[in-house]
């Protein structure tokens, strides 16, 4: 298990002056990642990155629990409880139920989970959850106009829904190119109805991020899209070594461009999900007194979720398509388009 304590002291602002001066304004952001680490150039950093965040903006101090297993989520959590945690952030759906179990044993404690949120709400935890399937919507688009073989692949780390979300998305995506070209471009990796597909069933294993990608280059994919964190970047290392004539990658989470830098080259685009902004959100709500359990949905309308930029790929983006692709955009966020069932 790995600590990490930033004092406010380590950045600068107005805010934090008054903070020092005041300890009744300091203010504690604690969080507890899932597996794969904080450095993991995924969900886990890009979440961190909201308290690094809010610590340089609003000069709160951070501190983090790093999860090595899934055992490790009950034990971090409740090492937190009566650590001056002002709100205790927890990363990752499977963290569902050990943060479900300690905020109803501590109710003046105030909880907020990344990726999961609970029907019916509980009263100190909130929700950040996000529409991510609208942004893997735009991707799927994308990637049915930029494939040569017209064969997309896409696996998952586990099958669990802020995983399938990414997929339903990208697949319908891919389905509406279908339907408005006239054309059959088929992904591989994921059934939208049966809810079968690949999955490593891990979120840190790049040789299984690698040997995946290969198995669906070997079926004639040119494009791929791996929703499991850290594993994907072994597909990423595939796709350095073919060269991007043969493979593209499309990142999730964060904007992969900026995080693997090594082989920044190889990524199409991202969709990413603006935890870092939820998260920052959340913990200013909360410094100003106004916390609330429930749920806090990210969209393309309000930002929470995105398509990257192209990058060094963006002169191979024909002009024709970018213009569908932004249209699409305005479209999901009107309501005249649909991305789900």
């Amino acid at each position: 298990m790995r600590v990490f304590f930033r004092t406010a002291s380590m950045v600068g602002g107005a805010l934090i002056a008054m903070a020092l001066a005041n300890p009744a304004l300091a203010f504690t952001a604690c969080q507890v990642t899932d597996t794969g680490g904080i450095d993991d150039n995924s969900f886990n950093q890009t979440a961190w990155k909201g308290v690094l965040d809010a610590e340089q903006n609003l000069g709160v101090e951070g501190r983090f629990l790093e999860s090595q297993a899934e055992t490790d989520y009950d034990a971090n959590i409740n090492s937190l409880i009566d650590g001056d945690c002002d709100i205790i952030i927890t990363v990752g759906f499977l963290l569902g139920d050990a943060t479900e179990k300690a905020a109803k044993a501590n109710p003046d404690q105030p909880f907020s989970i990344v990726d999961f949120a609970y029907d019916p709400p509980i009263e100190n935890v909130l929700g950040q959850v996000y529409a991510t399937d609208q942004a893997a919507f735009l991707g799927g688009y994308l990637a049915a106009g930029m494939s040569k073989t017209k064969i997309l692949g896409t696996f998952g780390g586990i099958n669990i829904p802020p995983v399938t979300i990414f997929m339903d998305g990208f697949v319908r995506g891919v389905d509406h190119w279908n339907a408005v070209k006239d054309d059959n471009v088929t992904v591989l990796g994921w059934n939208v109805d049966t809810r079968e597909g690949l999955f490593t069933n891990n979120f840190d294993n790049l040789d299984d991020g690698r040997a995946y990608a290969q198995n669906l280059y070997d079926e004639g994919a040119d494009i791929v899209l791996p929703v499991a964190g850290p594993v994907g970047l072994g597909s990423a290392t595939l796709a350095d070594e073919l060269g991007v004539d043969k493979l593209k990658i499309i990142g999730v989470d964060a904007d992969l461009y900026y995080t693997d830098t090594e082989r920044q080259h190889v990524y199409l685009t991202s969709i990413t999900k603006r935890m870092d902004a939820t998260v920052a959100a959340v913990i200013e709500t909360t410094m100003n007194g106004h916390f609330e359990g429930g749920v806090l949905v990210g969209t393309l309308e309000n930002g929470g979720v995105s398509l990257a930029p192209f990058h060094d790929m963006d002169d191979m983006v024909p002009d024709a398509l970018k213009a569908e692709v932004e249209a699409l955009r305005a479209s999901i966020i009107d309501g005249s388009i649909s991305v789900s069932d």
